[in-house]
Order: C-alpha cells, then structure tokens, then sequence
C-alpha cells in the first residue's frame, strides 16, 4: 500500500474526530441563555413564556440577583402587584444596595395604597442614586395625593432634572400643573422660562412659557416662545394662530397675516380664514375680506364652536345676517349649549332683528333657565 493510501484513514479519523467535538454548554450559559429568552418575551408581552423561561432558570441559577427583579417587571405588566411585591422583596435580600429594586418596590407598595412603606422604599433608592428619575416621579406623585404640592413640584422638577428626552419635558409639565392649579402664576413664569434657559426644547414647555407671558402682559415674549413651541410642534395649527392673535394686538398686521398664513400651512381651518378677513376689513378691503369668508365658509368643519361663533360674528359684520342666524339657531338648540347664556341672548338678538319671532322665544326661554338673573331678553 503506497503513502497516498494508507494517508487516508487517517484523514477520515481526524475528520470523524473534529465532527465530533461540539462545544459544551455549561449550566451557567445555559441560565444566561433563558435569562435572554425570558427577557426576549416579556418585551414581546409574552409574560407567561417568560415566567417559564425564569422558572427553568430559577433550577440553574437559584440565586441569580437579576432574577427575581425580572419576575417582579413581568408580574408589575401582569397588574400582579402582591406578586410583584414579593419579588422585589426577595431581590433586595440579594442586591439590597441596588437603588432600582427599591425605586420599583416603592412604586408597587403605592400602587397597594401602602403610601409609608413606599415612601421609605423610594427615599431609599434616592439616597442610593440621587438621579434616579423614576423614584423622584414617584415621590412627587405620593406628595400630590397627600396634598404636599410644594413638595410634589420639587420631586417632579427633581426627577426632570434626572431624566433625558421626552421624559423630561413630561415631568416639568406635570411641576407646571401644580403651579397653575394653585395660581402661583410667577413661579410658574420663573421654573418655565429656567427651563428654557437650560436648554429644555420642547413644544410643552415652550407653549407654557408663552401662556405665562401672556398673563404676565410680555407679548412680544409670548409671541417669540409660541413660535418657539410651532417649531417643535409642525403638525399643530393652533400655536401660528396665536402668534398671529398676538401680533394683531400689538397692532403688526403684517406679521399677524404672516402667522396666520403659516398656521393654514398646517392645517386650512375656517376660524384662521375669520381672522384674515378681520385684516382685510381693518386695511379697507372688501375684496379680501370676501375672499377669506369664502375660505372660511369652504374650510367650516361644522363641530368647532368657537370657529362656529367667530364666523356667524364675521357674517353679521359683513351684513349676512339671515346666514349668521342659521348657524346660531342650530348652535343655540345643542343640548350642550343650551346653558351657553351669552349664545341664547346673542342668538335672541339676532332673531328679533331678523324677526324670527319662534326663535327668539325659544333663545330667551333657554337663557331665563340657565340663569334666571336674566331678566331682560332683547
């Protein structure tokens, strides 16, 4: 037998032997394997697959400290709280100097109404990690519920300073919210305009600083931080309108039709059309302000009761007023509307012009009942 020959089983028996060799999965990486699986479908909302899939861990790995945390996130998805609870308890006997197993234990004894014990487990995290936003959140929402207002704005500009992105801006409208409900317009003013001027960029924050100038009496501010807001926000309408409304009272109609033209781009609506042919009728034309009532009669969504009230008000000016009267009688006989005193009386008057004696009876009827100061109908 030549060389060539008796070389080849020996090739075969090396081949045979490298087919062989497979790599050993230890238990370790087999955990770590349903670890990933587990995690794979609770994000899928696959929550019973992946409690099974920590279970078969669980036999591997029992005292895996990532574990039970893992359980309490799928029974928190689950609305298991009194599950979750446990979980998380057992997880801090594992990583009790883990700030996150104590922010979201917390955030499930408050769910349970156990507010004492959440308090503690929230201060807990945050004397572990002082940036821990979720904890901040939590602990201004328990102080909001208690009543504690100055505190719950603390912990909810605490934990926008925490937070990134969206997240920020949602916390600082939430501080925002308090404010205003309780009137504390100046401070409100002060935490938008920090906000800002630390760099927060956001259609929320933006559109508050200009509702606070605005009551602040600074419009030419508020004009510039709507703008700011309509930037940010391309797809609202609303904030090119009220930069126009602003700019109309600082009596820059120019600018105001600008605005307004912007606030069409996004979105053709009648009241903006309103608002133009208000322009063209101040400047002395009639050939305008007749083209944007045509607009604004062809953009009429018929479901928007301001826009429905501004353009009956415009066909008044424009001497229309059988036309004005047809969309006040049908507004003032909403059942909705009905305790509207300023529509009845507005829609009575215009009635008794037109002398429309039916409708005025019923407008002047449905103001008595709404309010029966009224004394006089026209």
């Amino acid at each position: 037998m030549n060389s060539r020959l008796r070389a080849l089983p020996l090739i075969a028996l090396l081949a045979s032997a490298a087919c062989d060799e497979r790599p050993s999965v230890t238990p370790k990486d087999h955990a770590e394997g349903l670890y990933v699986k587990g995690t794979a479908e609770y994000l899928q909302g696959h929550f019973e697959a992946a409690l099974a899939s920590y279970e078969q861990m669980h036999a591997l790995a029992p005292n895996d400290p990532r574990l039970p945390a893992a359980r309490g996130e799928v029974y928190i998805s689950m609305g298991k709280l009194p599950e979750a609870s446990t979980e998380f308890e057992a997880a801090l006997k594992l990583e009790p100097k883990r700030s996150t197993n104590w922010s979201r234990l917390g955030f499930v004894q408050a769910q349970l109404g156990k507010t004492d014990e959440a308090l503690g487990s929230l201060r807990k995290a945050v004397a572990l990690y002082p940036n821990d936003f979720n904890a901040l959140e939590q602990l201004a929402e328990i102080h909001l519920k208690k009543g504690e207002l100055d505190d719950a704005v603390r912990h909810f500009t605490l934990a926008a300073g925490a937070a990134s992105g969206e997240s920020k801006s949602e916390l600082l409208l939430r501080a925002f919210e308090v404010l205003g409900k309780q009137d504390r317009h100046a401070e409100l003013l002060a935490l938008a305009q920090k906000s800002v001027n630390e760099g927060v960029r956001s259609s929320g924050v933006y559109t508050t600083l200009g509702d606070s100038l605005v009551r602040a009496g600074k419009l030419r501010e508020a004009a510039a931080a709507y703008q700011e807001a309509a930037g940010l926000a391309p797809r609202d309408p609303t904030l090119w309108e009220l930069v126009g409304t602003i700019h109309l009272q600082l009596d820059k109609p120019g600018d105001a039709i600008a605005a307004y033209k912007e606030s069409l781009r996004v979105k053709d609506r009648a009241i903006v059309h309103v608002a133009l042919a208000r322009i063209q009728l101040a400047m002395k034309s009639q050939e305008g302000a007749e083209q944007e009532l045509a607009e604004a009669l062809e953009s009429v969504q018929g479901n928007d009761v301001r826009e429905l009230k501004e353009l009956a008000d415009l066909l008044v000016t424009m001497g229309r007023k059988p036309d004005a009267l047809r969309i006040l009688a049908n507004l003032s006989a909403e059942h909705d509307l009905q305790k509207d005193v300023a529509l009845q009386l507005a829609t009575a008057k215009l009635a008794h012009e037109l002398k429309d004696v039916a409708l005025r009876t019923a407008a002047c009827a449905r103001a008595a009942a709404a309010d029966p100061a009224v004394k006089k109908c026209p």
